[in-house]
């Protein structure tokens, strides 16, 4: 296995439990979302409000279809799974593992949904969004988690025991 990419919702630990593992494995990390911040210099929420949501979609579409790693656990943005090309190129560098955590532990984990850069369309809701992308998270995981609550340690004891 080169690398292990992390999906999932916005607040379900892709990037703090991704560098964890990533030092527990002796991995490299990456992380898809602070890629795109860097090329765009700026914050996700900023990049979406000044570009829009389409631009903003492309631009992490073409991350996720063009990314090579070697030894890397990558946490990706949450809406990464809505591009197939992305997830295609993803799924060729390394093994998908779906973080999944409930709803309401979501909604309790997520208090700056205004502001941390997360793919929404006018009018849409959390929930709409949680229900909209569960399918494709399963569609693409190789590996899933369930996550209830507790330390983040829990969720990397639960990745590694599975992979």
């Amino acid at each position: 296995m080169d690398n292990i990419i992390l999906i999932g919702m916005p607040g379900c630990g892709k990037s703090t439990a991704g560098v964890i593992l990533a030092k527990t494995l002796g991995m490299d990390f990456v992380d898809t979302d602070l890629i795109i911040c860097s090329a765009q210099g700026d914050k996700l929420q900023s990049i979406i409000e000044k570009k829009g949501l389409a631009y903003f979609e492309n631009v992490e579409r073409q991350v996720g279809a063009g990314l090579h790693a070697k030894n890397c656990v990558v946490a990706t943005g949450g809406s990464m799974v809505l591009y197939n090309e992305a997830m295609e190129n993803l799924r060729s560098i390394g093994k998908v593992v779906y973080i999944d955590v409930s709803f309401s532990e979501l909604k309790r984990r997520i208090k700056n949904i205004k502001t941390r850069g997360i793919t929404m369309g006018k009018g849409e809701s959390l929930r709409d969004v949680y229900e909209y992308r569960k399918p494709f998270y399963k569609k693409y995981a190789d590996i899933t988690v369930s996550i209830s609550s507790g330390p983040i340690e829990k969720t990397v004891q639960k990745i590694i025991e599975r992979l």
